[in-house]
């Protein structure tokens, strides 16, 4: 990675081949968010209520996850508003907020605190890291939940940040209420739209392919932010420039895709506490499309990560970055999974070489059980410490085939797949035409046509390789 006195200098880098996928699509589904209280600020204690989960016992109503005072507040609660803030934000109409409340998701690894959320559109991940030195103690247990942002939560929020003072961090609840008519329970039911959860197996997906571009110290950060357009008719190019940032109109090598620089706003209420910006994104090339980035805004004790799709009106659910190892997925991959969950222990650093010896598998397998881990929410991965970390969404995952790859199934079974040289011949007469090719299969179907290989492969191309491989 760019040290901060290399800003400007791009490193050697390639992507990530350990590139984990999944195949599980998620349902639409409604969840009732039920609290036991709601969360407030009370004096200097800051109650972050939580609702459902599951910790290191298994599902708890109420998991208490942390007490403890926060080493530097200010930062802390201004990140925690940008993340509640993405959660109800559609950044393709700044001017209309989210119709259905969205809680981030917190996760309590051994060491540290995260805090997930994704944007109403779907294109914006964020994620908190208060990491260990921001927090005066461990954590109690481990776990994921979703905690409750309401307004009043986040008006005590802005209030520690225009105040400053001590301020006691408590998230969840150390006792279990059974609800009667004489308990006090903040409830709400909401609809969780199945793209926001499959957007987290694909951020993790996307996240694997990236490098890092650039890192600049605050100063530089709160320049190039500053100086962002409030809006963009097309894609941005981010590129390192002395010890800074500039912007193209085109890609080059080196340059990170910003699409949408409005969706980069939560930062500017944290760049008075900024200590440096860093930049990752796939490999580009001249005449490349946009492709998705990740921007990394360093508080010292904390991080806030924003990821980015490829283009404002596009969510992370359909960018298809789980669809690759779709079609390669052995037959003992869900059984390796159940056993490599065993090994995850709630690490906040998880590698493919510690899980491989753990594990016992070989390489191929532990990617492979990743795999499924990471579709159904246990793992996510984390750019700066270019390892996974584990998670459990405290969601109902419902596996059910993926559109394009059941469409990709009923072609085989229908046997209207015909291998030729270098590719296959998909569908009836005259067909489409597949060719095996590095780095993507290409297709003659209009939806290749289309997107070339920027949200995975065509039903066409994943049919061929299940030919293939049979």
């Amino acid at each position: 990675m760019n040290s901060l006195g290399e800003a400007g200098r791009l490193g050697e880098c390639s992507p990530r081949t350990e590139n984990v996928v999944g195949h599980v699509y998620v349902l639409p589904v409604d969840v009732a968010y039920r609290y036991q209280t709601a969360s407030a600020l009370a004096g200097a204690e800051l109650l972050l209520a939580t609702s459902g989960g599951v910790t290191e016992a298994g599902p708890a109503l109420h998991p208490y996850f942390f007490r403890g005072f926060l080493t530097e507040p200010g930062p802390a609660a201004q990140a925690l508003l940008a993340t509640a803030a993405v959660a109800r934000a559609r950044y393709f109409d700044p001017n209309l907020l989210a119709s259905l409340a969205a809680d981030p998701v917190a996760t309590s690894n051994t060491d540290r605190l995260r805090f997930e959320s994704f944007s109403a559109c779907c294109g914006v991940h964020a994620r908190l890291d208060l990491l260990p030195e921001a927090l005066d103690g461990e954590p109690v247990t481990s776990g994921t939940t979703n905690v409750d942002f309401n307004p009043g939560m986040r008006a005590a929020l802005a209030g520690v940040v225009a105040g400053g003072g001590p301020m006691l961090l408590r998230v969840g609840s150390d006792e279990v209420t059974v609800t009667t008519e004489t308990t006090s329970v903040t409830e709400r039911k909401v609809e969780l739209p199945a793209r926001w959860v499959k957007g987290f197996g694909e951020v993790q997906a996307l996240a694997q392919r990236m490098c890092p571009v650039a890192a600049i110290d605050g100063a530089e950060a709160t320049r190039f932010l500053g100086s962002l357009p409030r809006a963009a008719r097309r894609p941005l190019w981010a590129v390192p420039a002395g010890r800074s940032l500039g912007l193209m109109s085109s890609p080059r090598p080196g340059a990170a895709c910003l699409a949408g620089p409005q969706r980069l706003a939560e930062f500017r209420p944290l760049l008075r506490f900024a200590r440096a910006l860093r930049v990752y994104a796939p490999p580009a090339a001249p005449g490349a499309l946009p492709m998705p980035s990740a921007w990394e805004l360093d508080l010292g004790t904390a991080r806030l990560t924003l990821t980015l799709s490829p283009d404002v009106r596009r969510g992370f659910s359909g960018e298809g970055a789980l669809l690759d190892g779709l079609a390669g997925a052995g037959e003992t991959a869900d059984a390796d999974a159940a056993l490599a969950s065993v090994f995850l222990s709630w690490d906040p650093v998880i590698t493919t070489a510690r899980l491989a010896e753990s594990s016992g598998f070989s390489p191929e397998r532990t990617v492979a059980s990743l795999t499924r881990l990471a579709a159904a929410g246990k793992v996510g991965f984390d750019l700066r410490e270019g390892a996974f970390f584990h998670r459990e969404l405290p969601f109902v995952v419902a596996e059910s085939a993926h559109p394009r790859l059941a469409g990709a199934r009923a072609l085989v079974s229908a046997g209207a797949v015909t291998l030729v040289a270098g590719g296959a011949v998909v569908g009836d007469s005259p067909g489409h035409r597949v060719t095996f090719a590095s780095p993507d299969d290409t297709c003659t179907c209009p939806w290749w046509g289309k997107h070339r290989g920027t949200r995975g492969p065509c039903k066409h191309v994943l049919a061929a390789r299940l030919a293939a491989a049979r």
